[in-house]
């Protein structure tokens, strides 16, 4: 019988509080300000939504044949074919690594100024010792971590939307409510590569995939309305600095590095996952390591302050992605796993990431992600149908 340590539904729900409590995550929130309030909430909560059932989908996968994210990909792509998705997904993690420990060491530096590249090394070395200790092994030091962070997010809550003398308007040029949809969007669907490295280890996959996307998305949409309201309330999208003013001091700097800490630990974790699937013979939780070092040095060496370009190609890959497997996994029941290359799957994909691209130039209500995996769904579904009957 296989020996695998099952992960509780409480500790999936954990892995993905900490994943969402996160600067990443605060710091876009600033971008829906110039919407205002209403409309920037509407949008933050209906983005959300759309990510999230994607999150719970992609997790349910997993969860079902009991492998990583990235094998679950040789279902719809094949063998061979998946491996330009793990060497995508890679990438992107290794990206998502090095802009977290920016923005870290950037917050972190604002707070106390040892210097950005000294908070670089120390996030770096806290995010190996989480990788070291392993995610079925942090125990109490995990949930003492998360509880923390929720008292402290709290206070940065009322800090921002209690503060004596609000600004309460913006008055630069934002985005669209439908790019806005989709920037929300963007987020959850850069966790669809990731989640079913842990929901495969999860006693109850089903719920715990639920679990994953419902806890993500509360707390994700928290972090977005924190940052969304430190630049109307406040007038400042320098969150450091609102917690300088707010006198928070150590207890900012916590949560500046613990959240850091908690979202890193699975994007480097999850790139060793996905290397393992390029690679069989290299070790997942030594590459994590790798990254996490790399990750690092390119904090230390490049300017990390616009995201937004990066969420929107990741959006571009992911959401046709997701939808060739949704309509494999879920509606017709196909199994490619058998074959080296499914060159009909990836020739849909092409197609759906350039569509995304060209939908990307039109203002939809919907956002991009919605149509777009709407097209690429109900094509697949026509091709294997044609298929069947030929």
């Amino acid at each position: 019988m296989e020996n695998v340590k099952r992960t509780s539904i409480f500790e999936n729900g954990l892995i993905w509080f900490g994943a969402a409590v996160s600067l990443a995550e605060i710091v876009t929130g600033t971008y829906f300000a110039p919407l205002g309030f209403g409309k920037g909430l509407a949008a933050i909560i209906i983005g959300h939504i759309i990510g999230c059932i994607l999150l719970f989908l992609s997790g349910v996968i997993g969860g079902k044949i009991r492998q990583s994210a990235m094998e679950t990909v040789k279902i719809s792509f094949g063998q061979k074919g998946s491996l330009l998705f793990a060497l995508l997904n890679v990438m992107q993690l290794v990206g998502w690594t090095s802009i977290m420990i920016y923005d870290g060491a950037l917050a972190a530096s604002g707070i106390f100024d040892i210097g950005h590249y000294v908070w670089c090394l120390v996030i770096g070395v806290l995010i190996i010792l989480w990788i070291v200790v392993g995610i079925t092994n942090l125990g109490k030091l995990n949930t003492v971590a998360m509880a923390a962070l929720f008292v402290l997010t709290i206070i940065l809550f009322k800090v921002i939307f209690f503060s004596e003398n609000p600004v309460g308007t913006v008055s630069e040029e934002g985005m669209s409510f439908g790019a806005a949809i989709e920037l929300s969007v963007a987020m959850p669907l850069s966790w669809l590569p990731l989640i079913g490295d842990y929901t495969r280890e999860a006693k109850k996959p089903v719920c715990a995939s639920a679990v994953s996307a419902i806890v993500y998305g509360i707390v994700s949409c928290f972090m977005y309305l924190i940052g969304m309201g430190a630049a109307i309330y406040t007038g400042e999208t320098d969150i450091a600095l609102i917690m300088v003013k707010a006198g928070l001091g150590i207890a900012g700097l916590l949560i500046v590095v613990f959240s850091t800490v908690t979202t890193t630990f699975l994007d480097a974790y999850s790139a060793g996952i996905s290397t393992e699937t390029l690679m069989p013979k290299l070790k997942g939780k030594y590459v994590a390591i790798i990254v996490t070092i790399i990750g690092a040095v390119l904090a230390m060496l490049f300017n990390m302050d616009d995201i937004t370009n990066f969420l929107y190609i990741i959006g571009s890959v992911f959401a046709p992605m997701i939808a060739i497997q949704i309509a494999d996994f879920f509606i017709l029941k196909r199994d490619g796993r058998g074959i080296k290359f499914d060159i009909i799957n990836i020739i849909i994909w092409v197609i759906g990431f350039l569509l995304y691209r060209f939908l990307m130039t039109i203002d939809i209500v919907t956002g991009s992600t919605i149509p777009d995996m709407v097209v690429t769904m109900l094509l697949c579904i026509i091709v294997r149908k044609i298929q069947s009957h030929k």
